[in-house]
């Protein structure tokens, strides 16, 4: 069930963050990446606070990414990580870089 409801989100050309608007690292995530001019439909904020499956979520979070904290940050279909990386790939200047090259930015 998990499964199925990330895999369904996720997309080749999108941007999908899966977080817990209480989380400070989720604060981060999204204030960085909302810096971006994306196109419609190629950013998607999930807020899994309070669903009947979250654990199931977080646990399928750490089998595939290794870690079931949030923010999971997905850049297409791979994870970068919470929102300390987000952070670090946007001072870096990579992540620019890596929206453009799935088509997610205006």
């Amino acid at each position: 069930m998990a499964q199925e409801f990330v895999e369904t989100k996720l997309r080749g050309d999108k941007v999908t963050i899966f977080l817990k608007p209480s989380c400070p690292y989720c604060v981060t995530a999204k204030e960085v990446l909302t810096k971006y001019k994306f196109k419609a439909g190629h950013l998607e904020f999930i807020d899994i606070t309070g669903r009947s499956d979250m654990s199931s979520l977080q646990d399928y979070f750490l089998e595939i990414t290794g870690a079931r904290t949030v923010p999971r940050v997905f850049i297409g279909e791979e994870c970068v990580g919470g929102g300390s990386d987000v952070a670090e790939l946007d001072e870096s200047g990579k992540l620019e870089g890596m929206l453009q090259s799935i088509g997610a930015l205006q």
